[in-house]
């Protein structure tokens, strides 16, 4: 992979990862301020709980999301980059335009993908 390409996806990727960042931030500012309410009724706590759980599980995802970030930043440093984790082929640059933290490659993706459903 050409460097013009390789610093095409750092920068997409510390794009990503700086509004991951500030949307984690946001949810733990509002979960804060959250705890911080006087509820008076079972429906506000039910509502307040809600959001919570959601909040929640958006943080877990974006949190995953951001690891995954951080590791194609880290072999892209070692010169790593695009390579599939299965096969070792390249990953194709419109795979990596739509997923710059892709790990594999577009058939290695449904093997495991196929293996997923199977356990």
């Amino acid at each position: 992979m050409q460097a013009s390409e390789l610093n095409y996806f750092k920068e997409i990727l510390e794009s990503r990862k700086e509004q991951i960042d500030k949307n984690i931030n946001g949810v733990h500012n509002e979960l804060n301020q959250l705890n911080g309410l006087e509820l008076n009724d079972e429906g506000d706590h039910a509502s307040a709980n809600n959001n919570s759980m959601v909040e929640s599980a958006i943080v877990q995802q974006q949190l995953k999301e951001l690891s995954e970030i951080q590791r194609a930043l880290t072999k892209i440093a070692n010169g790593e980059y695009g390579i599939c984790e299965m096969c070792e082929d390249d990953i194709g640059f419109q795979r990596l335009k739509v997923k710059p933290h892709a790990h594999y490659c577009i058939d290695c993706r449904e093997i495991v993908e196929k293996s997923k459903e199977g356990i």
